[in-house]
């Protein structure tokens, strides 16, 4: 049913659920914002750009999405194709193989193949879950410790070595900042007002109040990736002219399938999570129409991200109007208050995904599942371990198969 997800959830609508998404909107907001930059960095084009497009097409994956807590906007897994592009056909041809993809997408979306993604077996999606949990950890390792060292490396083995080998420069004032934080989202939901804070916000105020009248030198947002922009992109139309398109048609489809492949496992992920249904179609439609206008304000692939879309649903989002709050705080932080998100400690970032991840890895349901019988304990395990140590997408296949 190509219908968005917001017409049919938005019906009794109450207002504990409004406040409920408001505040999981604010938080995923304000999570997103360096993992945008990061992702822009990471793909070879300017922050801006990464941030731009988790506001355009985070918006629009929302309002037009198959998926009543999806959350769009750059993510990891397009890096190594974006940078590929932009280094061989430039940033134009980023924008029209990205808008391309876009249509791509809609035709999957309109052909009605998004539903072939429903018989992911639910050892797998466990399997897939809490893989994605224990990188999550392990990708917030570096800033939670505060460790001086560079990039951190993709694979998960190659981070334990890197981190190991830079232990050393472990900085006491980050860790410390990061344990505050900690405390402060572990033990807040206690006090009755947090039905109305959430901890993970009071402890990004708390933590960055701290630093900035203690001076305290720590990694913060604008340290590592820099003033944020305030100007809204101008509309711009890929210099199609200068471009081989029959070129850009192979990178495009890799991009479309990825984005299909990783939103619809998103979307999956996040039906085991709140015991919802997505609509698989009307997802990759939105998709598709969130990778073709994105790129006329300058922006580059996006599709569902899981860690995103995982601390909504933790944060008490359960409707789009929390993706779309989300997208709001990104524009009103990057317009109006991008100097005060600079501030914000990278640790405290850190310790409110600790403990996302741990919320998401559901080990209890991976515990009860090792008592399966053996053939799903082998795809739970198969599944798990893919994710971690190869890819997820290879994890799934073979999964599935």
């Amino acid at each position: 049913m190509l219908v968005p997800k917001i017409v049919t959830t938005l019906r009794g609508y109450t207002r504990a659920q409004a406040l409920a998404d408001l505040q999981a909107g604010v938080i995923v907001g304000i999570v997103a914002l360096p993992l945008a930059i990061a992702f822009a960095i990471a793909s070879g084009v300017t922050p801006d750009r990464g941030l731009w497009t988790a506001i355009i097409a985070g918006a629009l994956i929302s309002l037009l999405g198959g998926s009543r807590v999806q959350i769009g906007g750059p993510t990891g897994a397009f890096v190594v194709i974006v940078y590929g592009i932009v280094q061989k056909y430039g940033v134009d041809g980023l924008l029209a193989a990205t808008m391309l993809a876009g249509l791509f997408l809609i035709v999957l979306g309109v052909a009605r193949l998004g539903a072939v993604i429903k018989y992911v077996p639910q050892p797998v999606v466990t399997g897939f879950t809490s893989g994605i949990a224990v990188i999550i950890a392990s990708t917030e390792v570096k800033d939670f410790l505060g460790l001086r060292m560079g990039a951190v490396p993709a694979d998960f083995a190659a981070k334990w070595v890197s981190y190991a080998a830079n232990f050393q420069s472990t900085s006491l004032t980050a860790t410390l900042v990061g344990l505050f934080s900690l405390a402060i989202v572990l033990v807040w939901p206690r006090f009755t007002i947090s039905r109305k804070v959430p901890g993970p916000f009071v402890a990004l105020v708390a933590a960055t109040a701290l630093v900035q009248a203690l001076h305290l030198p720590v990694e913060t947002i604008g340290s590592r990736f820099g003033a944020i922009s305030s100007s809204f992109p101008a509309f711009q139309l890929p210099h199609f002219g200068a471009l081989d398109l029959r070129s850009l048609i192979a990178p495009a489809f890799t991009i479309a399938i990825l984005g299909s492949v990783e939103s619809l496992l998103s979307a999956v992920v996040a039906d085991g999570m709140i015991g919802g249904r997505h609509r698989s179609n009307m997802e990759l439609v939105a998709q598709g129409v969130a990778n073709v206008v994105s790129p006329l304000f300058g922006g580059i692939p996006a599709t569902g991200a899981i860690a995103r879309t995982a601390t909504n649903i933790k944060s008490g989002g359960r409707t789009p109007v929390a993706g779309l709050v989300h997208a709001f705080t990104l524009l009103l932080i990057t317009l109006f208050f991008g100097r005060w998100a600079s501030l914000i400690p990278m640790a405290t970032l850190a310790a409110i995904l600790l403990v996302v991840s741990y919320h998401m890895s559901e080990w209890r349901t991976f515990r009860s599942e090792l008592r399966a019988p053996r053939s799903d304990v082998i795809v739970l395990l198969a599944t798990f371990l893919l994710t971690v140590f190869v890819d997820l997408t290879v994890a799934i296949e073979v999964g599935m198969v």
